[in-house]
């Protein structure tokens, strides 16, 4: 039998919070929308239709959205290009999760072009066997990124851990029917407790944390 880690990226497996805060600011800025970090946090982890239409209405012209999407995209790579290493314990714990014959994805809100810069910089790429971009598909906390991830894993849900740091991530998860691991990288403990395990760092997770959250599935 085939489990699979199901990694979401901005905040898990690179701390991108500030970079994505910078265009963020500077995109809306030019479109005389200002906003704040705390509109900012309670954000983080969707993607940027919704974020859009969460700001800006939801009746804003569909034009438009793409429009501040493309400028915000850009500015992120800028800003993030040469700059990005992986958080403590994401190698260690890619490494041990592929020895132990673990299959792996990333199911992230970015863009593709956004994954494919991250991954060069972080040199992370030969990690994984599937990615996803939700960009163009419905957003966390909808489930679809995780269980498209699976399906390219060919691993059942139930067989899946999710590793994320959003409340939309852990949510997400939790409707695909999968099990996750938070970590508090950009949200605090309280608000990630509907995941399976809550922790404060990854240097504190190992293959065998995940065995143990597998064990109903295992037996």
């Amino acid at each position: 039998m085939t489990y699979a880690a199901i990694w979401d990226m901005d905040g898990v497996l690179v701390d991108t919070r500030q970079q994505h805060y910078q265009s963020w600011v500077e995109t809306m800025a030019r479109h005389g929308a200002p906003i704040t970090y705390p509109q900012f946090l309670s954000t983080f982890g969707m993607n940027n239709t919704s974020i859009l239409k969460l700001w800006l209405g939801p009746d804003t012209p569909s034009a438009l959205i793409q429009q501040i999407d493309e400028q915000k995209e850009e500015a992120f790579r800028r800003l993030v290009a040469g700059s990005i290493q992986p958080l403590p314990g994401v190698r260690a714990l890619l490494e041990s999760l592929q020895q132990a014959g673990f299959r792996q994805a990333i199911a992230s809100s970015a863009p593709q072009a956004n994954i494919d810069v991250l991954l060069e910089a972080s040199g992370l790429r030969p990690f994984f066997d599937a990615i996803v971009s939700a960009a163009r598909l419905p957003g966390k906390p909808d489930p679809a990124v995780f269980l498209a991830a699976a399906e390219r894993l060919t691993v059942p849900p139930p067989n899946c851990v999710v590793l994320e740091d959003s409340v939309a991530g852990v949510e997400g998860a939790r409707r695909a029917g999968m099990r996750c691991i938070a970590v508090t990288n950009t949200s605090p403990a309280a608000q990630l407790a509907a995941a399976s395990l809550v922790v404060d760092s990854l240097e504190k997770v190992t293959q065998e944390t995940f065995s143990h959250l597998l064990i109903n599935t295992i037996e």
